[in-house]
């Protein structure tokens, strides 16, 4: 599980320190919880999650300040799909459900999730919504906002859309590696129903 050494990372100065650390640090973190998590969810989808971790390799200057796998679209990639995300950042950890980068037929499968908000609102406590994958940023799901981010997403080019929860890193010195994986598997579990539906939207 992460823990503090994996938060200090952020705090290496250069592109290539940094990104030491996140292979050493980070990266082991994200294979060990995506295992897990793909083990449980894809007999309930009945599909392969393929297991992608960033690497970075476009950057030549700037060191990241958030860094994430993926679960999901097939062995080349995974922007072009629904997928889940498992990334981590200087302050919380994010658990999404992402649709970033134009992924194919986004229009479609955001109108789907507008005719379908009963999804959300089915969801637990303590979900929250980003709208861009290249900020460190978030906000509370409420009904009036959820509106207006979907229908960004739909009808904005660049418009994406995150929906998932985060855990403070505070939050990782208090609860059990044991706890924490639970509250991650729960968040991905709580969002099949929209993954489910919008995936079958990915081709048409």
């Amino acid at each position: 599980m992460f823990d503090e050494s994996c938060f200090d990372v952020f705090n290496i100065e250069g592109l290539d320190n940094r990104m030491i650390g996140v292979r050493e640090k980070i990266q082991p973190v994200f294979q060990s919880i995506d295992e897990k998590v793909v083990v449980e969810l894809e007999p309930l989808l009945g599909e392969k999650l393929p297991i992608h971790i960033a690497q970075h390799r476009r950057r030549t200057t700037n060191a990241p300040d958030f860094t994430w796998s993926a679960m999901g679209g097939d062995n080349r990639g995974y922007k072009k799909y629904p997928h889940f995300q498992l990334g981590i950042t200087p302050e919380y950890a994010v658990i999404w459900l992402s649709f970033i980068d134009n992924p194919q037929n986004e229009a479609l499968m955001a109108q789907e999730c507008l005719d379908n908000i009963q999804w959300f609102e089915q969801l637990p406590k303590g979900f929250v919504v980003n709208t861009d994958h290249t900020k460190n940023n978030y906000h509370a799901l409420e009904s009036e906002q959820l509106v207006k981010d979907l229908t960004r997403w739909k009808e904005v080019k660049k418009g994406e859309f995150q929906i998932g929860r985060v855990i403070h890193k505070e939050t990782f010195d208090t609860k059990t590696t044991e706890e924490l994986f639970a509250y991650i598997l729960e968040t991905y579990l709580s969002l099949i129903p929209i993954y489910q539906d919008c995936c079958k939207l990915t081709n048409e």
